[in-house]
């Protein structure tokens, strides 16, 4: 048993389990890279391992940290200073994830914002959506819980979707957070199969009138 999340209500476990599941068989998490975290007291929360694998996660992948740093942020996720400044600022913070769906990673490359022409894009998400840019990415893993909590703040928005690196967003509901990722990736990969077909019938002569 592990002795780090015995506290932890195995409900609690398997509900991560089974989103970060979903989120793999989606490609909104690589076997190694993403991370997925819950509540589990004021200062407290559970959140996956720096080597665990993504797609069979268990009740070993995880561990409880603190919301400050301590000797427990070594062997959980690389990006738990993110979660854990998510956490501290804002209340209603009951699960976060990072994810890197691969659409909306490479549409970020090339734009600065996603305006969603799908109506569920439109209509659930809104007219424009910003893509923050992190400049350079050499000092990024120091800076981003800084600058992804003051982006949170300014924005009054629940997730940051961000050039070259993926999605952080934060919710009430585990599947809160599905929705938010499933939405952009999928106004991301509509967009993009939309330009490449427009782009192959373009000089095509069986289109010329």
């Amino acid at each position: 048993m592990n002795v780090y999340v015995r506290e932890v209500d195995a409900s609690l476990l398997r509900q991560l389990q089974k989103v970060s599941l979903s989120m793999f068989r989606k490609g909104f998490f690589s076997i190694f890279k993403g991370s997925i975290s819950a509540r589990v007291s004021a200062r407290r929360f559970v959140i996956n391992k720096r080597n665990a694998v993504l797609d069979s996660l268990d009740v070993d992948s995880f561990m409880v940290s603190q919301d400050t740093p301590d000797y427990r942020w070594q062997e959980a996720s690389s990006d738990t200073p993110i979660h854990a400044s998510i956490y501290r600022a804002f209340s209603e913070a009951r699960f976060i994830v990072y994810a890197r769906p691969p659409y909306s990673i490479a549409y970020s490359l090339t734009h600065t914002h996603l305006i969603p022409l799908d109506y569920l894009g439109c209509a659930l998400l809104g007219q424009k959506i910003e893509i923050y840019d992190p400049k350079s990415y050499k000092d990024w893993q120091g800076r981003a819980p800084t600058d992804i909590l003051h982006y949170l703040q300014e924005s009054a928005q629940s997730y940051i979707f961000i050039k070259g690196c993926g999605i952080v967003a934060y919710h009430r509901e585990l599947q809160g957070l599905l929705k938010i990722v499933d939405l952009l990736e999928s106004s991301c990969q509509i967009l993009q199969l939309a330009h490449m077909m427009d782009h192959s019938y373009e000089h095509d002569k069986r289109f010329e009138v």
